[in-house]
C-alpha cells in the first residue's frame, strides 16, 4: 500500500484533533484548549496551518518550527529565519539521532499507530528546506530530496526536482568529467520521476494518452542534448509532444520548438537515407 494511503487513513481523524467544548482562552494552554492546534499524530500533519491561529509564542517541537519555519518563508519572506526553523525542526525528527523513523507498514492493529515511538520522519519541511538550499548548497538540497523520497518513495515531484538540481550542479561543474556525472544522475533522477506515473497499455487504450509529464521529457531532452545524445533527445521530444497533445503546456512556444527539432532531424534522416542510396547506386 502507498505510504500516502497510510497519511491519508491517519489524516483522516483530523476532524478530531483539538475539538473541545471549551472555547479557546489566551493563556491557557494552547496544545489542550487551542481548536486550531492538532492533538499529537503519529503521522504530523503536513500542511500549513495559520500561525496566528496557533498562538505559539515559542516553538517547543519538530512540528511547531516547520510550521514556524513555513510561516516565516510564506508570510514573512523571511528567508534565513525559515532556514533556520526548517533546519531545528529536522534535528528533531532524524534518523540519525534516533528521534524518527521511516514507516514502511500498517500495523496490524492500527490503533498502534497512536503510539508509534520515535515518530515517522516528515517530509514536508525537508521538501521546503530542500527548495530553499537549492542555491546555497545544491548537494544538501539533494540530500534532502532523497531523505524525502526514503519517507515516502512514491512522493511525486521529488525526483523531477532532484533533476533539475542536478542541472544546475552540470551547469556549474569545474570539469568535464563532474558535468557528465551530474548530468547522467539528472537523466536517472527525471526517468525515475517518469517511472511514478508509467503509460501503459491500458491506459493508452482508455485515455488515448502515449506519455506523461511533458515537463520531465523536456528537460530529459535538454539533458540529452548536454550529454551530446541526439538520438535520445529527438525520442524525449518526441514524448513530449505525445503528452502536450493531451495536456498542452504552459510555454506553447516549447511545443513549436520541439516540433522542429524533430522535423529537422527527419530531415536531415532523409538525406542521409537519399545520399547513401546516390553512393550505392554510382557504384
Amino acid at each position: 500500500m502507498r505510504l500516502q494511503t497510510i497519511v491519508i487513513i491517519s489524516l483522516a481523524s483530523l476532524s478530531a484533533f483539538g475539538q473541545t467544548t471549551t472555547p479557546y482562552v489566551p493563556g491557557v494552554t494552547f496544545q489542550k484548549d487551542n481548536p486550531s492546534y492538532p492533538k499529537r499524530n503519529p503521522f504530523y500533519f503536513e500542511g500549513r496551518i495559520d500561525w496566528n491561529l496557533l498562538k505559539i509564542d515559542t516553538p517547543n517541537d519538530t512540528w511547531e518550527f516547520a510550521q514556524r519555519g513555513i510561516h516565516k518563508q510564506d508570510d514573512l519572506g523571511d528567508i534565513p529565519g525559515a532556514i533556520a526553523d526548517y533546519q531545528k525542526s529536522i534535528s528533531l525528527n532524524n534518523l540519525d539521532n534516533g528521534s524518527c523513523q521511516l514507516v514502511t507498514s500498517i500495523p496490524a492493529n492500527t490503533s498502534d499507530f497512536a503510539n508509534l515511538t520515535p515518530p515517522p520522519c516528515m517530509f514536508t519541511v525537508r521538501l521546503r528546506l530542500a527548495n530553499l538550499m537549492r542555491a546555497i548548497d545544491a548537494n544538501q538540497a539533494i540530500a534532502l530530496y532523497k531523505q524525502v523520497l526514503d519517507i515516502d518513495p512514491l512522493r511525486l515531484g521529488a525526483n523531477g526536482l532532484m533533476g533539475e538540481t542536478y542541472e544546475e550542479l552540470a551547469a556549474e561543474a569545474s570539469s568535464d568529467d563532474d558535468q557528465r556525472a551530474a548530468l547522467t544522475n539528472a537523466v536517472a533522477a527525471y526517468k525515475a520521476e517518469l517511472a511514478l506515473s508509467p503509460v501503459t497499455p491500458l491506459s493508452i487504450k482508455v485515455s488515448g494518452d502515449e506519455a506523461n509529464n511533458s515537463n520531465v521529457h523536456w528537460a530529459l531532452a535538454h539533458v540529452y542534448e548536454d550529454l551530446l545524445d541526439e538520438v535520445s533527445a529527438i525520442s524525449e521530444y518526441d514524448l513530449y509532444l505525445k503528452a502536450t497533445k493531451w495536456h498542452s503546456d504552459q510555454y506553447p512556444w516549447r511545443i513549436d520548438l520541439a516540433k522542429q527539432k524533430v522535423a529537422g532531424t527527419a530531415k536531415a534522416t532523409k538525406r542521409q537515407v537519399k545520399s547513401k542510396t546516390t553512393s550505392n547506386q554510382a557504384k
